[in-house]
């Protein structure tokens, strides 16, 4: 993955300095709040929302077990309807045929459409090394480039912003990256979204080239699919003379019949709508309508190592819905950036490490960034056991060892010789008991449990002893 975040404190530090940012809390709470109530209600309309989960959760695996006879099947196809086929085995490798891409093309700018790929590679930092300038155009990621900001949300990467930040932001940077806004403008919702339109529009009409990513690739066809909500995806998609697409290698799905489940509970999981409001799809090119190039990317950046765990792989079903970011209790307060990576909240908690490793300490803290309550695989709309994989990377750091780790392992050591030992272990109970009033309320190297938590206090005799007198 990108080195953006690198960098960043661990989660805890970078949690601890966001709760305490009253603002951003109020923000997270209202928007996450809104979007599961509406989530709940869109889900409850459909009597057989668990089989379709179930539904996509099998055809996720049975893609995955096979991925690579439906990812030659997919360049088949795609070459087939006019497009060329690139294999990215890494981030660097990505952002140099997508930048060989456009110099070949003679251009210096680019129109985007909303990719979480993208972002994962760092492509628009560089492009921008390579003198090419990339404009977001989706709502949201434009308030984020313009605010010189990252993304906290992979639905709606601004929710950290209210509707006064954004005013502001518009106000004083939209018109050194083009279009300015109005004089006057107001932070209604109406207003700024004319703003955005007005000064997105010149891009679209000028840009000669467009990037994007995609929800889903079908294999059968070569089709791509786009699924978003304001249409300027589609602008970017049809206007340009040349389309560079840039996707993960999970992202495809064998067949129409396939993607048909996908249709239903991905707009339900995430903008709690019962139909996506623009679907695009595309083949290749054609001779009379949209690009006359088209350019697949397939990218790896550590999928592949991820399939390779049977455990954590469930991860690479995700369809970026984002629903298990607005019940975590966790993201809500602490809130996307704390994470370190443009896959925030309990998704990213697991994959994340998955692709970037766990020797940095931002990435070895995030299989720990979870109360493990379960809300996020309730919500998953591909059954997603997100705790069984935090759970299981939790164990992969333990193992890597470190000052903590080292230390809990020897106690565990200990702990199991003891209780190995059944007069060993009556010893200790009744020694602990006796010097109960010793006891320091906060011991020595347990402060991350004492900050929040009392310790129990021992009882005035073991329980073995007391169940003697009294049961013998």
């Amino acid at each position: 993955m990108s080195g953006t975040f690198i960098g960043m404190p661990a989660f805890p530090k970078a949690a601890h300095d966001a709760v305490r940012d009253t603002t951003l809390r109020a923000n997270l709470r209202h928007a996450t709040h809104t979007i599961r109530d509406k989530r709940a209600k869109a889900v409850a309309e459909l009597a057989d929302w668990q089989q379709l989960r179930e539904a996509g959760k099998c055809i996720k695996d049975h893609t995955l077990r096979h991925l690579d006879r439906y990812l030659v099947q997919l360049e088949e196809s795609v070459t087939a309807a006019g497009g060329t086929v690139h294999w990215a085995a890494d981030a660097d490798e990505a952002n140099r045929i997508v930048a060989d891409l456009i110099r070949a093309t003679g251009e210096s700018e680019v129109v985007k459409v909303k990719s979480m790929a993208t972002q994962e590679i760092g492509l628009n930092e560089a492009l921008a090394a390579e003198g090419i300038h990339a404009y977001e155009t989706d709502l949201a990621e434009l308030i984020v480039q313009l605010g010189d900001d990252r993304p906290s949300h992979i639905l709606v990467p601004a929710i950290h912003r209210n509707r006064g930040e954004i005013r502001d932001i518009f106000l004083e940077k939209m018109g050194s990256w083009g279009r300015a806004a109005p004089d006057g403008l107001t932070d209604a919702p109406a207003d700024l979204a004319e703003a955005a339109r007005l000064h997105l529009r010149e891009k679209f009409l000028r840009a000669k080239v467009g990037v994007s990513g995609a929800n889903f690739m079908v294999a059968e066809t070569g089709t791509l699919v786009v699924f978003e909500s304001e249409g300027n995806g589609r602008m970017c998609l049809t206007l340009p003379e040349t389309l560079i697409s840039v996707v993960g290698i999970e992202k495809v799905v064998p067949s129409w019949q396939d993607l048909e489940v996908f249709l239903q509970t991905l707009p339900r999981s995430s903008t709690a709508e019962r139909m996506n409001p623009y679907t695009s799809m595309w083949t290749g090119t054609a001779d009379s309508d949209g690009p006359a190039e088209f350019h697949l990317v397939l990218l790896d950046n550590g999928r592949t190592d991820a399939l390779a765990d049977e455990v954590g792989r469930q991860a690479l079903r995700c369809i970026r819905c984002s629903a298990c970011l607005n019940v975590c209790p966790v993201y809500e307060r602490a809130g996307g950036h704390a994470y370190g990576s443009v896959y925030p909240g309990p998704i990213g908690a697991i994959l994340t490490p998955q692709l970037r490793g766990t020797t940095s300490e931002i990435d070895a803290s995030l299989p720990y960034a979870s109360s493990l309550c379960g809300a996020c695989y309730e919500v998953c709309p591909v059954a997603i056991d997100i705790p069984e994989v935090l759970v299981h990377l939790r164990e992969k750091v333990a193992e890597q060892g470190g000052p903590g780790h080292c230390l809990e392992k020897a106690a565990m050591k200990a702990a199991s010789w003891a209780m190995d030992r059944p007069r060993v272990l009556a010893a200790g109970e009744r020694a602990a008991a006796r010097t109960r009033g010793l006891h320091p309320k906060r011991p020595p190297g347990a402060t991350a449990w004492t900050d929040s938590r009392d310790l129990p206090a021992f009882p005035e005799e073991p329980f073995r002893d007391w169940w003697k007198k009294n049961r013998s």
